[in-house]
């Protein structure tokens, strides 16, 4: 694994961690009238904090993407899903809660599983499929799941519904993830000019902007530990299966392998689970009622 890979995804993780935690802070203010409405980023676009949590998530999509213009996406993805970490550091500081053995048993597991299915999986680059219809076949299921999920969010609202959106957007984002790939390397290839010429820089964009409105969507309705967990195991798992299944990537098939691949990838949604629901996580306005803050965003 290169070391610089390594070193811009996980200062990617750092900024998307520290970026959601700021997004969330400003969304749990916002009404909730703008739920699953454009207009719910520009009320956000008031609040400082909120815009401060953006910055750092583009400067981590930036750092994402120079990383899979260096790497496989299968490499990648697994260590930008760390950002969990970074995000339950910022929390920490804020609400002043104690690791304790939930903390320390999610940061073992989320590390381990890292670890564990980069080195069994050995992930490499390879020839990406000249058969059209596999991409479109794969893009087209993660968007369609994505919009079912949405649409069963929009049902149950406060129930499930952001588990729902946050694993909607996670799957969005995964797509988004394969797509800034291909569009780095048309990059490479013809400049500026094969970019643009291209549909995917534009699709990136649009996934981007969903996203985004189903991700503050969910930070608005509910806590960072009911979000961020589903946000944050399906996006690497969606971008594996586009890195596989239609860029070339390639990973160690034997039956070992294979075993403790997917014990490395359990490992790393456990530990998901365990960092998102900790209590040092932010939680939202109704939860907050013997601590009241002023509202920063108006109807």
């Amino acid at each position: 694994m290169s070391v610089l890979v390594l070193v811009l995804a996980v200062s990617a993780a750092c900024c998307l961690g520290f970026g959601f935690v700021l997004q969330q802070n400003a969304a749990r203010q916002a009404p909730l009238s703008d739920f699953l409405s454009p207009r719910l980023l520009l009320d956000l676009m008031k609040v400082p904090r909120w815009l401060g949590g953006i910055g750092l998530m583009v400067a981590g999509m930036a750092l994402g993407a120079i990383a899979l213009s260096q790497g496989e996406i299968s490499l990648v993805e697994p260590l930008l899903a760390t950002n969990l970490v970074f995000a339950l550091a910022l929390s920490r500081k804020q609400s002043k809660q104690p690791l304790g053995r939930q903390g320390w048993a999610g940061l073992l597991l989320l590390a381990g599983g890292v670890t564990t299915f980069i080195v069994a999986g050995e992930p490499r680059g390879g020839t990406p499929v000249t058969d059209p219809l596999r991409p479109w076949l794969i893009i087209g299921v993660m968007i369609g799941l994505a919009l079912l999920l949405t649409a069963y969010a929009k049902r149950s609202r406060l129930s499930s519904g952001p588990v729902l959106l946050a694993l909607a957007a996670g799957l969005l984002y995964g797509v988004q993830d394969a797509l800034t790939r291909v569009s780095g390397q048309r990059f490479s290839e013809g400049g500026l000019v094969e970019l643009l010429t291209g549909w995917q820089p534009y699709a990136v964009l649009v996934l981007g902007v969903t996203g985004l409105i189903l991700v503050q969507s969910a930070f608005e309705t509910a806590p960072l530990r009911m979000s961020l967990p589903a946000l944050t195991a399906a996006q690497p798992l969606a971008g594996i299966i586009c890195g596989v299944g239609f860029l070339g990537d390639r990973l160690r098939t034997d039956t070992g392998a294979l075993a403790w691949e997917a014990a490395g990838l359990a490992a790393i949604v456990g530990g998901i689970v365990l960092l998102g629901m900790h209590p040092a996580m932010p939680c939202t306005q109704t939860e907050r009622a013997r601590d009241p803050q002023p509202a920063e965003v108006r109807a």
